[in-house]
């Protein structure tokens, strides 16, 4: 594990770059067939066809599944969420709420489920794919392992598990976990990077 910390007294601009690789590690329900029945003791004239009754078929469609949240924490958002589920409550111009649960389809692989300006003042942890900027005065931005974050961030502390394409700024620390992949540059105080990671950029040294 490589840690770099910049004394209080140390001189700003000092930078210095890290490299860490590592090899990663309906049920069908079968038609119910409801016979038909003649009577067949009755003359030709006076035959009757009873109509059989229609045929039921049960489907099992099974539980809604959902995915699990792309931001977990409370943010401000100014973007557009594509959705692929189902969207519940009341919006209005007065104020409202909605729910939404989104499918567990991989309907937004392609793409960022996430694409705008977020910013937030305590913690919020990424769970998918967003792009844009992130921003937070004094927060903490936890991105986990299966994320992807395509944005530039400025935190106060970042804590790396995914996929960082962009610069970071992290006023008081970053920690960079043995499954992160960063492409870019990152700013901050004190820095410390787990074996196995992978980081391709420039880290300068900034003081408070």
């Amino acid at each position: 594990m490589l840690e770099v910390e910049l004394p209080r007294d140390g001189k700003a601009g000092q930078s210095g770059t890290a490299t860490a690789r590592a090899l990663y590690r309906q049920t069908h329900a079968v038609p119910r067939s409801v016979s038909t029945e003649a009577e067949l003791n009755s003359p030709p004239s006076s035959a009757r066809a009873k109509s059989a009754p229609p045929t039921r078929t049960s489907v099992d469609t099974g539980r809604f599944q959902t995915r699990t949240p792309v931001i977990t924490g409370e943010v401000n958002y100014k973007g557009m969420l594509p959705i692929d589920g189902v969207v519940t409550g009341q919006l209005g111009g007065s104020g409202g709420s909605l729910a939404v649960r989104q499918k567990s389809a991989t309907i937004f692989a392609s793409g960022p489920e996430l694409s705008g300006e977020i910013t937030f003042r305590d913690v919020v942890r990424v769970n998918g794919h967003i792009a844009g900027t992130v921003y937070s005065q004094g927060g903490t931005l936890m991105v986990d392992d299966t994320a992807r974050v395509d944005a530039n961030i400025e935190v106060a502390v970042a804590v790396i598990n995914g996929t960082i394409n962009g610069d970071i700024v992290a006023h008081q620390r970053v920690e960079i976990g043995p499954a992160a992949k960063i492409n870019g540059n990152i700013w901050t105080r004190s820095i410390a990077i787990k074996d196995g990671a992978e980081f391709e950029g420039v880290c300068t040294m900034i003081e408070d």
